[in-house]
């Protein structure tokens, strides 16, 4: 016998009926005490095996009994134990009677759904919100369906549109922003019952017998909400609730729908419910998985369930710039080798358009991919055929734009391979019976009803019935086509035979007809063709659907708006909608779905409060996406109209005995707009009716209601009204005795407000009691303390006399409330009421007032809030008090920035302001002014208000060719309203012919010229200009010297001008000698022409020319043989062309010569030797050749030692030739060659060994010793030198290397030569030289390279500058 629920009534009967037959005696009292101790037994499960189990365990509980029936004997105790299992007997017996029963029991109490109150019209204005309600009763509990217009209503297909609850039996639909296009009939069905205005009832959906018939109170205790994630990631939605009463066995079903269809456990989403929570988690979301997600917890005693969308973004392209993925990937019309595949198309906001899809399909238990199209299909459907008959294949596809191929899509449901028909036969008992004749049958009948069920512009796919009678053996057919007109036919599947009756024909050319025949085929043979099919011509169905019309955007709430539109002209075929937003001025779009929506209405989440949108929406089919719709208009994101919240802290400010005044605070938010007033109702105590207070609105937040009845209890409630209407009205206050006050103290302050909240402090303000007391107020003492604390803590031990205070030291985190109390002469008064609990922590983009100057120079603070709604209000005030002084300040709102102007600022301005906002969360700020801060901007309002033009050069002048003077000025830069003056002596002059003005405002030049520069014009001289409000001036003071200087200086450049008017010298008669000992008279001359003559003049007389001059360079010459002139002629040209002194063995001794163009001994030269002028004598002979000056020392000794000097004379300088016979050896230094003569050398041997510096060599640069890190880069850089240029070659470790990336080398100019190793290393180290070489030697020089790794000790090697190695290679030159 199985478990069987027990009724607890008829259980408790049973015992009943039990104690009374066995017990007789015992008190009717004690009976029902004993009953009522087993009550709760009485509602367990019983079984035969725990019935006899609890019976043994509950020995205890007999002696119990017996204890309360008397003293009994051991007898009597085993009688006790006995009856008792006799008591268990019976108790099964009456199980299985109940259990038989149970069935008549439930008809008995079901009934047919009731209608107590029913649906009634409404008439109400547009755009507000109207409640349709009705009653219902019966059991089970009727389910209710509601429709508009005979069309479903759901609240997935307009989640703000509509809102349907039922508790109870009270079933409620609202309906919000009523429009004159929604008047309409709705009526609302039930399982049984159908309820319209006219009251028809008919049966709809019956509810499950699966849930039991206690009725279960649901309450949501946090619900998720709106949700945005990526592809790729994992979610879980979670709902906690308290379920009332809390069974084991009798709980509610937990339901999850998205889009309104039912959500079951699979691979991508599982469910669980239990514990008080239910939740549904995501494994890997896809954009599939986006929608309206709805919890409904399901039970006899109603629904209960709450709903919110989830966004899934498309997760990164793999190549920048591809589509997102397709979604929805479905398989249709599967057969044994054939199946078509759907998907939608991904929406394209700012990548380029979709050209095709790929499709890929794999085996089921395998990984491996296989494309099943070559060439991208446009539209957004397959045919895929070459299946493996029974096997199961899975479909996923990609999108292809000009960017690249997006991420695949989700994989589809797995389909089989497989002949709905064999399908069919196998799931089901066998009902064909094999036609007799088809035993017969060898070769089979053509197929029948040849024709096409699908039309694409690139396939035809052609469907046909089997043949009639088809016989015994397997079936295959082929496929003909021909185009019409052709007359030849050809087979479509000739390699492949075809076992569905069903097959995609592709390459088909476009705009072609086609007709189609179709053979089947067995092992026996091939029937003939079946019926040609009408010509088909391969073209799309169907288009690309318009743009939808008109786009409209509302508010909704403070981050989402509300996007309505017109459906296109033609719906047919329509996927959906994808809906895009962008910020004002942005031009830049964002997808806000990413999967198409089938209505027309939808909810943008996730905006920035008080920032601008404009949306627009694109309509889906399978050919793609619409053109884009117009633009909506510009909506700002604010919460949309509502009533106002209700009033709280209602507190009681004064009574007299027969009138009590009240003050309360505004509600939290108004509903978007403006409170106009609050209406007050009142009761006395123990009354039931309310009494309205006022008929006409109240503006303010306190109020004095007259006419009570003294030592009466009074209590009030508030409610508050705006545009919209009343809105729900505040709890009742607490019972105020109408009392006269009379106490010494002061009342209590009110209207506590707490504002710049932020991580460890807050500010708390609050008005003044109505109530003084005795004498006047002193002060204030602010109190506060943690939620869930006893004590509380005074902030200020001092009484503050300002009504507000800084609480600081807070803890962040911690909640905290506060209260006040008002102090005068007789002391404490009454604390105000304590305030609502405040989380001490900075909001998330708290914005702070900052300060600034305009461009007029006015100083000003600004807040900016984008909270703000068209209700709220920017309450500025000083020391918070509010500014109302409009000769001070000036106050300007616009949206959501607000601005305090200073009108005429001074020290009076110093302090503390602030400013709040109401209609949203406590936002508010404040900005203290100070010295420093007000200085600040003074400075900057002065500069704005005065500005100055900049300048680039200050007043100056110049003297033109023509001697006339030009004064100018530069600007950084001139507007084109730019104005300005010359001023001249106190006195302004304009543009005329004397004074020529002219301005250049691109260049921002300034200028004046005065063609006549006289004594007149000596003064100061004066610009002035201006730009809009900026101004400058620069002046030039010529007095004096300085003007005689300028008017000479312009009287010289006029003679000048007016000489060249003719024929003039522009370079005067010079001379210069050739290298063929001529002397050339040359000059230019300028402004000639052809009939200007030229003559040349030799002491007065004429001297006749040859040569003509050249009028085109304007050059005349005159040149003197050196047979009519003998002259001592020397110039610059001849002493600059002298070498260096060279030295010469002969056998008298050594000479000295110096080589010239040209030489005699008439010209002015001189030997020196240790500055002293030798004469030409015996020992030390001075002569010449034709070329050649030399000095002849004969026989040199010790005292021939010393510099040798030659000197020649040019016609205004002289030049010296230097040589250096001292020390050890001569060292001899001409300009840029160098010898060195070994003197010993020449006095023993008469050889000569001479070194020239025009070897090669290195100048400098190279350190001895390179210390460096591993890793970095070295470079060796040296000047080298050499007559000629010099090659230059690297060593390491005296041996050449190549060059490769880790070394390089670079020669610049013939004397930079640098090394560079990359990335350094330990092997790098060792002896680096360089070698510069030419044809008169060269030289090495050698660096030390030392390499050390991070975190080594750097060990310092220094070389002396001797020991640094020099290796010359000398070129030898042997004199005899």
């Amino acid at each position: 016998m199985g478990n069987v629920a027990l009724s607890p009534t008829l259980l408790l009967g049973a015992r009943r009926m039990f104690l009374r037959t066995f017990y007789p005696n015992i008190e009717q009292k004690r009976c029902h005490a004993l009953e009522k101790v087993d009550k709760k037994e009485t509602r367990m499960i019983y079984s035969p095996e725990k019935i006899t189990h609890k019976g043994r365990l509950h020995k205890p509980a007999l002696l119990s009994l017996n204890k309360r029936a008397g003293k009994k004997s051991k007898e009597n105790l085993q009688q006790a134990a006995t009856k008792v299992r006799e008591y268990c007997l019976f108790v099964v017996m009456v199980e299985e009677n109940m259990a038989l029963e149970r069935h008549i029991i439930e008809e008995r109490i079901s009934r047919a759904p009731e209608i107590l109150v029913r649906l009634r019209s409404h008439t109400i204005w547009e755009k507000m919100s109207v409640s349709l309600c009705f009653t219902v009763q019966g059991f089970p509990t009727p389910v209710v369906q509601w429709y508009k217009n005979e069309e479903l209503i759901s609240p997935a297909s307009d989640p703000t549109k509509y809102r349907i609850e039922s508790k109870y039996g009270v079933h409620v639909i609202t309906e919000n922003s009523i429009s004159c296009s929604d008047q309409t009939l709705i009526c609302a069905k039930c399982n049984v019952l159908v309820l319209k205005n006219p009251f028809i009832f008919s049966c709809i959906v019956p509810l499950s017998h699966d849930v039991c018939f206690t009725h279960i109170d649901v309450q949501f205790l946090e619900k998720f909400g709106v949700t945005f994630a990526t592809e790729g990631e994992t979610l879980t939605l979670k709902c906690s609730m308290l379920i009332t009463p809390e069974l084991k066995r009798l709980r509610p079903r937990a339901e999850w729908y998205r889009d309104d269809v039912l959500l079951k456990d699979s691979k991508w989403t599982q469910l669980y419910f239990g514990e008080g929570q239910a939740a549904l988690s995501f494994s890997h979301l896809n954009k599939d998985d986006e929608g309206l997600y709805t919890l409904r917890m399901v039970s006899r005693g109603g629904i209960s369930e709450c709903s919110a969308f989830l966004f899934v973004r498309d997760a990164d392209a793999l190549i920048a710039g591809a589509p997102g993925a397709p979604m929805d990937v479905k398989c249709h019309d599967a057969n044994r080798d054939y199946v078509i595949v759907t998907w939608k198309p991904p929406n394209t906001t700012s990548e380029s358009p979709v050209i095709g899809y790929f499709v890929d399909k794999c085996e089921v238990g395998l990984e491996n991919w296989v494309q099943c199209n070559d060439a991208p299909v446009k539209v957004c459907k397959y045919p895929v055929t070459g299946l493996q008959e029974g096997r199961s294949y899975v479909f996923r596809v990609r999108a292809v734009n000009s960017a690249g191929i997006s991420r695949p899509s989700r994989a589809s449901e797995p389909v089989a391979a497989l002949d709905p028909l064999d399908l069919e036969r196998t799931q089901s008992r066998p009902h064909y019976v094999l036609e007799p004749s088809e035993g017969d049958v060898q070769i089979p009948s053509p197929p029948t009803n040849v024709h096409a069920s699908e039309i694409s512009k690139t396939y035809v796919v052609l469907s046909w019935d089997p043949p009639v009678p088809r016989g015994r053996e397997p079936l295959t057919y082929f496929i003909e086509k021909s185009m019409v007109g052709s007359g030849s036919w050809q087979r479509v599947n000739a390699q492949v035979a075809v076992k569905s009756p069903r097959y995609a024909v592709f390459d088909l050319a476009e705009g072609k007809p086609y007709v189609f025949r179709v053979l089947s085929a067995n092992k026996n043979g091939i029937s003939d063709p079946s019926e040609i099919t009408e010509p088909i011509q391969p073209q799309d169905t169907i288009v690309l659907p318009s743009a939808p019309g008109q786009v409209v955007a509302t508010r909704n709430t403070k981050t989402s708006v509300v996007v309505q539109w017109d459906k296109p002209k033609h719906e047919e075929d329509l996927y959906g909608y994808y809906i895009e937003y962008s910020v004002v001025g942005s031009n830049r779009w964002e997808p806000s779905n990413h999967k198409p929506i089938k209505y027309n209405r939808f909810v943008v989440h996730g905006l920035e409060t008080g920032e601008q949108y404009v949306f627009r929406v694109k309509a889906v089919n399978a050919l793609g996406l619409s053109e884009n719709s117009q633009e909506s208009e510009a909506v700002t994101v604010q919460a949309a109209l509502t009533c106002p919240s209700y009033p709280h802290g209602i507190t009681l400010l004064n009574c007299d005995g027969h009138s009590m005044t009240l003050g309360w605070k505004a509600p939290r938010y108004s509903g978007g707009s403006p409170i106009l007033g609050y209406y007050i109702d009142k009761r006395e105590a123990n009354h039931q009716n309310w009494h309205e207070v006022n008929s006409s609105l109240i503006t303010r937040t306190i109020y004095t209601v007259k006419d009570l009845t003294e030592d009466a209890f009074y209590e009030f409630k508030v409610a508050a009204a705006n545009l919209v209407g009343i809105g729900q009205p505040s709890d009742p206050s607490e019972h105020f005795k109408c009392k006269a006050w009379t106490m010494p103290e002061p009342g209590p302050a009110y209207d506590l407000m707490i504002c710049e909240v932020r991580n460890t402090s807050l500010v708390l303000l609050w008005k003044a009691p109505v109530y003084e007391g005795k004498s006047p107020i002193t002060g204030y003492l602010v109190d506060y303390k943690e939620v869930d604390t006893e004590d509380w803590i005074t902030a200020n031990e001092k009484p503050t006399s300002k009504r507000y205070f800084k609480v600081t030291d807070l803890h962040e985190g911690h909640t905290y409330v506060f209260k006040v109390r008002a102090v005068n002469d007789a002391g404490v008064g009454k604390s105000s009421e304590i305030s609502e609990p405040v989380l001490v922590e900075e909001r998330p983009g708290t914005k702070e007032i900052y300060s600034g100057v305009d461009e007029e120079g006015n100083i000003y603070l600004a807040f900016d809030c984008k909270e703000a709604t068209d209700a709220s209000h920017f309450a500025w005030g000083k020391s918070y008090e509010e500014i109302d002084d409009s000769h001070k300040f000036k106050i300007e709102t616009e949206g959501n920035h607000s601005k305090l102007y200073f009108k005429n600022p001074d020290k009076s301005d110093l302090g503390t302001y602030s400013i709040s906002v109401s209609d949203t969360d406590g936002i508010s700020s404040s900005f203290v002014m100070d010295d420093q801060e007000f200085e600040r901007l003074m400075a900057l309002s002065y500069e704005i208000k005065n500005p100055t033009i900049p300048l680039k050069s200050e007043l100056a002048y110049e003297v033109l060719d023509k001697g006339e003077v030009r004064f100018w000025i530069q600007a950084e830069s001139l507007s084109p309203d730019s104005t300005f003056r010359f001023v001249i002596n106190d006195k302004e002059v304009e543009n005329s012919d004397r004074h020529k003005i002219n301005c250049d405002r691109s260049n921002g030049i300034i200028e004046m010229v005065m063609e006549k520069f006289t004594i007149d014009n000596e003064g100061t001289y004066t610009v002035q200009i201006q730009d809009g409000k900026a101004k400058n001036q620069s002046s030039l003071v010529l007095i004096g010297d300085a003007f005689k200087g300028v008017l000479a200086e312009s009287e010289l450049q006029r003679k000048e001008y007016l000489r060249k008017q003719g024929p003039h010298f522009s370079e005067f008669l010079y001379w210069n000698v050739t290298e063929e000992c001529e002397v050339l008279l040359s000059c230019k001359v300028a402004n000639i022409k052809k009939e200007t003559d030229f003559k040349w003049y030799k002491d007065g007389s004429g001297v006749d020319v040859e040569e003509l001059p050249d009028l085109q360079k304007g050059e005349c010459h005159l040149s003197i043989p050196k047979v009519l002139y003998r002259l001592p002629v020397t110039n610059d040209s001849f002493c600059k062309s002298a070498s260096p002194l060279k030295i010469l063995c002969t056998e008298e001794g050594i000479r000295l010569q110096c080589f010239l163009k040209y030489y005699n001994e008439e010209m002015k030269v001189s030997w020196s030797h240790r500055e002293s002028k030798i004469s030409s004598g015996e020992k030390m002979k001075i002569g010449g050749g034709e070329d050649v000056a030399w000095l002849q020392i004969s026989e040199p000794t010790e005292k021939d030692k010393g510099n040798y000097t030659f000197e020649i004379f040019g016609g205004k300088e002289s030049f010296k030739r230097t040589l250096d016979l001292s020390g050890q050896g001569i060292f001899i230094r001409p300009d840029l060659l160098c010898l060195f003569i070994d003197y010993a050398d020449f006095i023993g041997n008469r050889r000569i060994t001479v070194k020239t510096d025009n070897r090669g060599k290195v100048i400098g640069g190279l350190p001895d010793v390179v210390t460096i890190m591993d890793g970095k880069t070295l470079n060796l850089t040296c000047t080298v030198f050499g007559n000629p240029d010099p090659e230059v070659v690297w060593f390491k470790n005296d041996k050449a290397f190549e060059i490769d990336e880790h070394y390089a080398y670079s020669l610049e100019q013939g004397k930079y030569a640098s090394l560079t190793i990359k990335g350094v290393t330990s092997e790098d180290s060792g002896k680096y030289s360089i070698h510069v070489k030419n044809k008169y030697g060269g030289e090495t020089v050698d660096v030390t390279v030392s390499v050390y790794r991070h975190g080594e000790k750097i060990r310092l090697e220094r070389t002396s500058g001797r020991q640094k190695k020099k290796r010359l290679d000398l070129g030898i030159l042997t004199l005899t």
